[in-house]
């Protein structure tokens, strides 16, 4: 052939095609928005922000107790482990008390509001009878249960509030009488002051502050206005003013705001030795059980102060690892409170989160010297097991509305068991089939005609 030296046929070469134009480069900080915000849309991460993050926050909190009560056992002559143990009891039986909220259906949850209402009032006025209430520290709210264990019925009743409250609004609002500011205040308002008497008999100023919160956010989620809201803030700050000022010990913890001196007369010691140990803790703490401060320098090392501790020895990550695990719990109760249609879920949900993320607050402020000193533990962490019994059921609370949102349903629903075969009909030598629970499974057979094979 010409123009071929061999004879054979010129090789036809394949024509180049334009490539196809790269996608720009992406932004790494946009790309890790998307994926944050994809696995935030997931049905099921809410659920697993609220299981998780109590859990751990659980976890630390025993460890915590375990590390910062030792030296304060052994100078009351007790076992070291002594507060370590009595928390760990609370723990399991605030885990027990956690799945059975988790498990129980709304229509319970709303039946066991009245009857949890009326238990806390009965035993905080039991509180005020003598020879059976007991003063601590100065308040007087506290109950002896026998031996060395102690209740609180002033914890109960911030979840009394909760249920009572989220059961009545949402009664109200199925009937459409929320437009009207009387049936919006009343009984809700007259109740949770009644709760407000019954703990400041006491002296409780701080738990008395978190009922005021749980009350607030109800009212705002309810939709109250501006004006109603303004004025029921108004006299709460009116009396809690009035309270502060005829108590000199209020008075006192008041004037430590902000103070990193011990001052004259030793006034403001646990305010600045509890600066002091999160001062001295630097970025990663001076280690698990190296506190100094707590060698009889802050008092309440193990329950109100307990986060002072934490910062001590587990240095700053320890204290952002504390502050990241409430803010994960406090925007995974939002999501349920917003995402559900049941206006009762969207009450519970939303006094749960209104009570743990305003106790963590005030706790948390006061050791930083941002907030006085109102005496409230931190919620999941600080030792106390009649703080940790009603905080891990209304958990459970917050998991099972989780669980009970339509798409989280669903991906539960669509997950397969691993493990739990039946043998069929036939005898031993038939082929075993999936349990009747396998929904997937299940489906599919029944799609089939009689006649399929």
């Amino acid at each position: 052939m010409p123009g071929s030296r061999t004879g054979r046929p010129p090789v036809q070469r394949a024509v180049r095609r334009p490539s196809a134009p790269r996608p720009p480069h992406e932004n790494p900080v946009l790309r890790l928005h998307t994926r944050l915000r994809r696995a935030w849309d997931r049905p099921l991460t809410a659920y697993y922000l609220i299981l998780g993050g109590s859990l751990l926050i659980t976890g630390l909190g025993l460890v915590m107790v375990y590390s910062a009560s030792q030296i304060t056992a052994l100078q009351l002559s007790l076992s070291g482990s002594y507060f370590f143990r009595k928390q760990f009891l609370a723990a399991l039986i605030g885990a027990g008390l956690l799945v059975a909220a988790m498990r129980m259906p709304v229509k319970l949850h709303r039946a066991l509001a009245y009857p949890i209402l009326a238990g806390a009032v009965f035993l905080m006025a039991l509180v005020q009878v003598p020879g059976i209430g007991m003063s601590v520290n100065g308040n007087q709210n506290w109950i002896s249960v026998g031996g060395p264990f102690q209740l609180q019925p002033s914890e109960f009743g911030k979840l009394a509030l909760v249920l009572w409250g989220a059961d009545l609004l949402a009664r109200k609002q199925d009937k459409r009488l929320l437009t009207q500011w009387k049936h919006m205040l009343v009984p809700l308002v007259p109740v949770a002051f009644m709760l407000l008497g019954l703990i400041m008999l006491g002296g409780d100023m701080g738990t008395a502050i978190i009922l005021t919160a749980i009350l607030f956010g109800l009212l705002w989620l309810a939709g109250a206005p501006t004006r109603m809201f303004t004025g029921v803030l108004s006299i709460a700050a009116l009396l809690g003013v009035i309270l502060i000022k005829t108590s000199p010990n209020r008075m006192a913890r008041l004037a430590c705001l902000g103070e990193t001196d011990p001052g004259p007369g030793d006034s403001c010691w646990q305010a600045a030795h509890g600066i002091y140990a999160l001062a001295s803790g630097g970025l990663f703490g001076s280690g698990l059980g190296a506190s100094v401060e707590k060698w009889g320098q802050l008092p309440e090392a193990h329950t109100d102060f307990i986060f002072a501790v934490t910062g001590e020895e587990l240095g700053l990550a320890g204290t952002l690892s504390v502050l990241a695990l409430f803010a994960a719990l406090g925007y995974a109760g939002i999501r349920v409170a917003g995402r559900t249609e049941d206006p009762f879920v969207r009450y519970a949900a939303g006094g749960v989160t209104t009570w743990i993320t305003a106790q963590a607050v005030i706790n948390i402020g006061a050791v930083l010297g941002l907030l006085p000193i109102a005496g409230v533990p931190l919620p999941l962490f600080s030792y106390g097991g009649s703080a940790l019994l009603p905080t891990m059921f209304a958990i459970g609370l917050l998991i099972a509305f989780a669980r009970d949102e339509p798409a989280a349903r669903a991906a539960l629903a669509m997950r397969q068991p691993r493990f739990g075969r039946k043998r069929g009909a036939g005898g031993s030598g038939s082929k075993r089939s999936p349990r009747g629970w396998n929904t997937m499974r299940r489906r599919a057979s029944a799609a089939r005609s009689s006649g399929e094979r």
